[in-house]
């Protein structure tokens, strides 16, 4: 029976390649958008997730980390002198404008604390010392901004806000939601450069708690010290960023309009193929029926059929997935592709392909055997 089904489906090659294709061309489809938006929601929080802060405090009501307000840097304090508080520090996230040779102006969201090695920020170099952003106006910025402000490298200078700055240096891999370049300075330099807002301010305080320390009693502790602020562990504060943008960019609706879209066209074509060699084989069906097969072995004949269109369709376009991924790095967007979604589509798929397989069941049910004698 497998061999009658390959034979089947081998027949007509064309047929079978537009089969295949239909199939790869909706996993394409399927695994690139997925792809996008979880690459896309990775950098929504990358600092986040980087940051080795158990716990976050921010001012009230802050959707995510880069649109940051205002509270008094003197509230660290307070969270310093609570039980099982290892170490709180403050955190400014400010806009601040990079003039560029060309006359234009681009805006970079920076973050700047005391001590960027207790903090892992940023949590990898291509250049430069860290150290060197205690030495005065010195700062980093992310390789990924050539993209918006043109080359840079070590030892540049470019004015920002209104302040000459050399760059000490290139991070790698801290990029923002909407390509914004990211860069990291001093915390009192950043707050001399928007002296307007930050004077006597932060914009968050970073904590991180003692060994063994109940993370929710000691977030409710700081919350109940702190009423007019927000306190998210780690993990909420992540997802909390990822939900503002997926509910004010529509990249989620656009995400799930695309899935369906793949798996529309996925299942129009197998289902079209699959019929249409149903019909031209089906005195070969009533042959089955004649020497004494069932609608089962039939059945099992075009699942087989829908079983081998959906492991080479998915096969081929994961391939071309994987093959997309440098040109996407190029243009600066990641493909994440983590394993539950390999699995989850290479099921799908197979779902897929066995309920088109469906629209050709239902013809073979009602067939009679005796249609293999009629000339």
């Amino acid at each position: 029976m497998v061999d009658l089904a390959l034979r089947m489906l081998m027949h007509d090659r064309l047929r079978f390649f537009i089969t295949v294709s239909g199939v790869a061309f909706a996993v394409n489809l399927i695994l690139s958008q997925v792809g996008l938006f979880f690459g896309l929601l990775s950098n929504s929080s990358i600092v986040v997730r980087n940051i080795p802060a158990e716990i976050w405090v921010t001012s009230k009501n802050t959707p995510n980390v880069d649109f940051a307000q205002a509270f008094p840097e003197a509230y660290v304090n307070r969270v310093r002198s609570v039980p099982g508080v290892a170490r709180a520090d403050n955190l400014i996230v400010t806009f601040l404008n990079i003039n560029l040779p060309n006359g234009a102006t681009e805006g970079t969201v920076t973050y700047a604390v005391e001590d960027f090695q207790a903090w892992n920020l940023p949590w990898k170099l291509e250049s430069g010392d860290i150290r060197d952003l205690r030495r005065g106006n010195f700062m980093f910025t992310d390789a990924s901004a050539v993209r918006r402000i043109g080359a840079f490298e070590a030892g540049d200078y470019r004015e920002v806000s209104g302040v000459r700055m050399r760059y000490a240096g290139r991070s790698v891999g801290a990029t923002s939601f909407t390509t914004t370049p990211v860069s990291f300075m001093d915390y009192r330099l950043a707050q001399r450069m928007n002296s307007n807002l930050l004077e006597g301010n932060t914009t968050y305080i970073l904590v991180k708690a003692a060994p063994g320390a109940d993370i929710k009693a000691l977030k409710a502790e700081i919350q109940r010290r702190l009423p007019h602020n927000d306190v998210y562990t780690r993990a909420e504060w992540a997802q909390r960023s990822d939900d503002y943008w997926i509910k004010n960019t529509g990249i989620g609706l656009n995400a799930y309009i695309t899935v369906a879209l793949g798996i529309l066209v996925g299942v129009v074509i197998v289902a079209q193929t699959l019929y249409t060699s149903t019909m031209e084989h089906i005195k070969e069906f009533g042959t089955v029926k004649a020497i004494g097969g069932s609608n089962a072995d039939i059945y099992r004949l075009l699942g087989r059929q829908a079983l081998v269109a959906a492991v080479v369709g998915f096969t081929i376009g994961a391939l071309l997935t994987l093959a997309m991924k440098p040109g996407v790095a190029a243009i600066g967007l990641r493909l994440i592709l983590p394993a539950p979604v390999w699995i989850t589509v290479a099921l799908g798929t197979l779902v897929m392909c066995l309920l088109s397989a469906g629209v050709s069941f239902r013809k073979v049910a009602n067939i009679d055997p005796g249609l293999v004698f009629r000339s």
